[in-house]
């Protein structure tokens, strides 16, 4: 199963069963790349579709440099400048692409079982760690963001407030706003139970004047490498 199908072949010999079949299997594992790269994440059309067609891509490129050292050093340094054509990715992207890579190398070489065995089991390992509850960011965390006036003195205005629904509170910045006449202040709590919510933000707007007042989910953070 982990045999080379292009044993003793070179660019110049390699039969055309052999090209389409390294070929269709690297579209078929760039198509389970693809759907894993999708499980519970954020993605676009165009970057599936790049998962899908870039280990055809590497493993043809892999196949045409066999054995060409000056051709292979050509092609690296022309796939080199892509880096710098290409707006970065989050960590989880740069892992697909980094993946789909290895898997057109595997084809390009001939180790179709290689290339098999890595997308199941790595993607298998993904898929795992993806459904575990580690790192993700609680429902009942919650980002607020509250306008006063400028002659409103915020330290521990809303402590009572912050006691009796959350948890946990937390101000993270003060900027002014509308010429400095408003000061914005940034909260990162943590609520006691998510029906209370309501009962909350009237306390605040009772307190703030009845000025802007925004509760959202928290944003996940955007790691890259």
């Amino acid at each position: 199963m982990l045999h080379n199908i292009l044993t003793n072949t070179s660019a110049t010999d390699v039969s055309v069963e052999q090209l389409l079949i390294c070929m269709a299997v690297a579209l078929g594992l760039g198509c389970v790349l693809a759907v894993l790269h999708t499980y519970k994440n954020t993605y676009s059309k165009n970057f599936v579709l790049t998962l899908v067609i870039l280990p055809a891509i590497v493993q043809a490129v892999i196949l045409l440099v066999n054995g060409n050292v000056g051709t292979g050093v050509a092609v690296m340094g022309a796939f080199s400048l892509v880096r710098f054509r290409s707006a970065p990715g989050n960590s989880r992207e740069i892992a697909s692409i980094f993946l789909a890579m290895a898997v057109g190398l595997a084809v390009g070489t001939g180790y179709l079982g290689i290339a098999l065995l890595m997308t199941l089991g790595i993607g298998s390992v993904m898929a795992l760690v993806l459904s575990l509850p580690v790192g993700q960011v609680s429902m009942r965390r919650r980002e607020l963001k509250i306008t006063i006036p400028e002659n409103l003195d915020y330290q521990g205005i809303f402590e009572d407030i912050f006691l009796k629904y959350t948890k946990s509170a937390e101000l993270k910045c003060v900027k002014t706003v509308n010429m400095g006449s408003l000061y914005e202040l940034r909260y990162a709590v943590f609520l006691k139970d998510e029906q209370q919510e309501k009962e909350m933000l009237d306390g605040i707007r009772c307190r703030n004047g009845n000025l802007p007042i925004v509760c959202g989910r928290f944003p996940d953070s955007a790691e890259s490498l």
